[in-house]
């Protein structure tokens, strides 16, 4: 069976699990965490980075910062995951769908400025599949409108627009380290922070409300609750699988990037044939290569080509059903504009096997698969 996902090991974890363990540090904050905060923060020339303990709560702690509260609106795709949406309703906010982009599937810029209201705070792009939105244009926006700006780059570790990584653009930005993206460490995630005086607060809110990052680096004597906040850190052990993989952060990148252009050279007749489409790389944009996708014609092909897939012991899924569609997104949330893309666009794509480590045997039994089904 090719699974569609194995969580990525470059075989220095368990070393550094175990440098941990004799650490005798194991919550949150050591060793380990601050190695990785360190790391984004050089590599991405970004002013504070904070491990948390998952990239759900990294946008949390994004909203939270952006003080974002009951009756205000954050405009969003719809196509995205439910955190993106969670973090805004947990705070008693709207989440505003828009359509999206049908080439990149990330939120369409230019319907975000009809959706801005007295009520909108901040907008909250995503960036599908590691490859970027148009940052500029919404930039601009935001800063003709005094928005902020909370970058859902949960998909795009190493993933760059016009030569800067994503997450670094926003005010805050947000990336996962979930089992299913290109660096793990189980569940986890890394908040990344432009402005330094929103830094103290941050610090307070994933110390649970308190000031105990500051009483460690003994700048005062005593901690106390000084706001709203909750437990935020990661364990050392999470921190320290993930440190052996970000080490190996361009090998895992290269890796997976010649199996992506490997299904997209192998695809590519099927393409031209008119049976599919392959995923779009605006040419100001460097991805990832985080997911493979392909789109059908429709959602009874799509059907019909995951039953064909799984026959073959080839594990294909479809990804988002569109967030304002869903129960809670039509009860908490409100969608701006006409759908035009975001539905239809969903209910053709269909993601293919993805991973670290997959063999070009792998690839190319999925891409002769994908040949029978449309020569059938």
């Amino acid at each position: 069976m090719t699974p569609f996902n194995r969580p990525p090991y470059v075989g220095s974890e368990i070393g550094y699990i175990e440098e941990a363990i004799k650490n005798r540090k194991l919550c949150g904050d050591g060793g380990f965490t601050k190695r990785c905060n360190k790391w984004f923060e050089e590599h991405y020339e970004i002013c504070r980075a904070l491990l948390t303990t998952s990239c759900t709560h990294a946008t949390e702690m994004a909203v939270m910062l952006s003080d974002i509260n009951e009756g205000d609106e954050v405009i969003m795709p719809s196509f995205t995951f439910v955190s993106t949406a969670d973090a805004v309703v947990l705070r008693g906010a709207t989440p505003v769908f828009v359509d999206i982009r049908p080439d990149t599937m990330n939120i369409d810029e230019t319907k975000i400025e009809d959706a801005i209201t007295k009520k909108t705070k901040a907008i909250m792009p995503v960036h599908y599949a590691g490859v970027s939105c148009e940052m500029d244009e919404i930039m601009e926006i935001a800063k003709r409108y005094g928005l902020k700006v909370i970058e859902d780059a949960a998909q795009g570790i190493m993933s760059k627009y016009k030569s800067r990584y994503l997450g670094t653009f926003g005010d805050f930005g947000c990336i996962s380290f979930h089992e299913t993206k290109n660096i793990s460490m189980g569940e986890g995630g890394v908040l990344l922070i432009r402005d330094p005086e929103s830094i103290e607060r941050a610090e307070v809110i994933r110390e649970k409300g308190t000031n105990r990052s500051k009483f460690f680096r003994g700048e005062i004597d005593k901690y106390t609750w000084v706001d709203a906040g909750s437990s935020y850190l990661p364990s050392e052990l999470n921190a320290a699988y993930l440190w052996g993989q970000l080490e190996k952060v361009e090998e895992i990148t290269a890796d997976r990037m010649r199996s992506w252009n490997l299904y997209y050279r192998g695809l590519k007749d099927l393409a031209q044939k008119g049976c599919l489409e392959l995923p779009y790389i605006p040419e100001h944009c460097k991805h990832n290569a985080h997911m493979f996708y392909i789109k059908c014609k429709n959602l009874s092909e799509r059907t019909k080509l995951i039953d064909f897939l799984h026959k073959k012991e080839i594990g294909a899924v479809f990804h988002y059903i569109p967030l304002h569609t869903a129960p809670a997104g039509m009860k908490y949330g409100r969608f701006h504009g006409e759908d035009l893309y975001t539905t239809v666009e969903s209910d053709r794509l269909l993601r293919l096997p993805m991973f670290y480590g997959m063999e070009e045997m792998t690839v190319k039994k999925t891409v002769h698969a994908i040949e029978e089904f449309y020569g059938e």
